[in-house]
């Protein structure tokens, strides 16, 4: 493996066959807060990219904690590894607050996927999709969970309740 950047909360080495892998000293709820227009930038950085094809390598992530525990994320996912890409070109991965918004983009497309209640925030267009300025900014600031993730409820709390759909225009 060789040596990339790194800053005192993240190390980062990638292999001979192109897999990065990320030793962040700190576990993902003590990662920073970010701007939402970072998150943002983040989004349609990754909608770019996805446009593009450039798919990016496998990742590696491994979060240390305090109590000698630590949290092994792989990303393996064709759409996964395009996203994280995607971040790393434009914030970089190689500091706490680049993994930040990489984890919080990652959720967030998680429950944008699955939580239905969350179709009320997001209208999916032919050119890609538009998320609501008031998620973006929840998300942003939103600790992440032991795991990596968006607290499902707590984010929905922080929302104003919605009913579908809230976008003009968005495809059925």
């Amino acid at each position: 493996m060789t040596r990339q950047e790194s800053s005192s909360a993240v190390q980062v080495a990638v292999g001979g066959d192109g897999t990065t892998s990320y030793l962040v000293a700190i576990p993902p709820e003590e990662l920073p807060p970010v701007r939402s227009r970072d998150l943002a930038a983040a989004w349609d950085a990754a909608r770019d990219a996805a446009g593009a094809t450039h798919w990016g390598q496998a990742r590696l992530f491994r979060f240390y904690r305090d109590d000698g525990r630590s949290l092994d994320l792989a990303l393996a996912d064709s759409d996964a590894c395009c996203w994280a890409a995607a971040v790393d070109a434009t914030l970089g991965l190689g500091h706490a607050y680049g993994m930040s918004v990489c984890l919080r983009l990652l959720a967030l497309i998680d429950l944008m996927a699955s939580a239905a209640w969350m179709r009320a925030w997001f209208a999916l267009r032919r050119d890609g999709a538009e998320i609501d300025a008031m998620l973006l900014a929840a998300a942003a600031t939103q600790s992440l969970t032991p795991q990596g993730r968006l607290d499902e409820a707590m984010l929905r709390r922080r929302l104003p309740r919605r009913s579908l759909p809230s976008f003009p225009g968005a495809l059925a």
